[in-house]
Formats: structure tokens, sequence, C-alpha cells
């Protein structure tokens, strides 16, 4: 049985009196495409924010490809094979889609003292920002300032930062916030393409795109696991109906 790419184990955060979550024990198989829902104010972002290492959880343990990680700091863990993305997004505005890419390989490198010299001197992260570019549909706006993009083609940016950093495990708070059914649908395709060896846990209120995208998906409700999932085992749950899909009007 392989080793999974993300697992916790109790993993547990309060606030005062106020518990955000409260034993959670989530299993992400590797090349997973795995899905986390339930109301607002469930806790799903702050499980992410413990996953990543944000916030530092009261209890429990996290685990990264059989390692445990529970104390290591953000950038240790993303040195480790794990990338997030933010409900809002986090670019470099001013940077053209390829300088951004390019910033973020060469990061990954150890480079990022040498971004002064000319871009066209960095022959072989220019090949892999472009290849990454080419995978998320991104070619033709590659020389684009990425604050004129449309808000979906933003989204993908941010994505292709986070892969820049070669990620065994890919966090995606809310992707598809703000964008237009058209441009989300792309995004979820492109995401579905991904190398299978990236294990992606996505944050999404849209059950349409969650049912389409997700192999398995977990159900928070009050910082607990309600249950967890096929696609075609939760839409038939009627404890997930009562308590989630009718407030987003799955149908």
């Amino acid at each position: 049985m392989s080793v999974p790419a993300l697992s916790t184990q109790g993993l547990s955060k309060s606030w005062g009196d106020f518990k955000v979550n409260s034993d959670i024990s989530l299993t992400l198989a590797q090349g997973a495409r795995h899905a986390l829902i339930g109301p607002n104010g469930a806790g799903k972002t702050t499980f992410i924010h413990l996953l990543t290492g944000y916030l530092k959880s009261d209890g429990g343990d996290i685990f990264l490809a059989g390692d445990k990680i529970t104390k290591l700091s953000q950038h240790a863990r993303v040195r480790r094979g794990m990338a997030r993305t933010f409900q809002i997004n986090t670019l470099f505005p001013q940077l053209t889609v390829l300088e951004s890419v390019m910033l973020s390989i060469l990061e990954r490198k150890g480079k990022a003292t040498i971004w002064s010299r000319p871009l066209a001197s960095m022959k072989e992260e220019i090949v892999e920002a472009r290849n990454l570019l080419e995978s998320l549909r991104l070619r033709d706006e590659a020389q684009y300032v990425t604050q004129q993009l449309p808000y979906g083609k933003q989204r993908l940016v941010e994505i292709a930062l986070a892969l820049a950093s070669c990620p065994k495990v890919l966090l995606l708070d809310e992707p598809a916030a703000g964008i237009p059914a058209a441009e989300s649908a792309e995004l979820f395709e492109v995401l579905s393409a991904l190398p299978k060896d990236v294990a992606i846990l996505i944050i999404e209120h849209d059950m349409d795109l969650v049912f389409r995208f997700a192999e398995k998906i977990t159900v928070l409700v009050g910082g607990r696991v309600l249950t967890e999932g096929s696609p075609d085992q939760i839409a038939n749950n009627a404890q997930v109906k009562d308590v989630y899909l009718g407030e987003a009007e799955h149908v």
C-alpha cells in the first residue's frame, strides 16, 4: 500500500472555547483529486492554514509523504513539497506572467538573488516557465502584466506560481471564487489535466464543479468531519443534503 501524499491525525484548533477544527483525520492519496466542502464557518480554510503552517494546531499531527511535519515552518513545508493558493489572489501585479513564474522557479532553485540579471540569460528557467504556462493554457498571456489579465486568468497564474515550486501536494482555496462560469469551467479543465503525481485538495462552493472534478469528497460541518465518500455517495447522502447541499442549491 502506497504512503499517502498527505494525512492528518486528530488535527484540532480552537479560539478560546470555540473549536474551529476538532479531531480531523484526513488522508490524501498520491495523485488524489479530493474536495473539502461544507457550510460557511465549517473550518475549511482554517484546516488549510493548519496544513501549511500558517496557523499552529492545538493538537494532532500532519504527515507529508509519511514524514511528520507538524512543527515545520511554512517555508520548510513548501520545500518538502506542499503549495497552496488563497481565496484572494497573491500575485506580482507589476510583473509579466512569464516574469512571475520565472521568479518562483528561481526562488525554488535558490537563485532569486540573480533576478537582476537579464531575463534572456536564464535559458533553462525560461524553458521551464514556458512549459508550465503551456500546460496551464497561459502561453498567449506570457508577456502580459498580471494585473491586466481577466480574473480567471489571474487565478491560473496563481496556480502556476504554486506549481513552479514542484509540489507533491497542491492546496486550492476556492480557486473559482469570483470567476464567471465559463472561465471557472476552463480553470477546472486545466486542473483536471495536471500530472497525477500532484495530489490536489480543493475547497470549493460550486458543487457542479466539485462533483465533476473530485474523486473523493470530505464534508466538514462545525469543524468536524461529517462524512467522506465518492461524489455519488455524497450526492445521495441524506444528512449531507440536509446540512449543506440544500443550502448550496445542488440538485
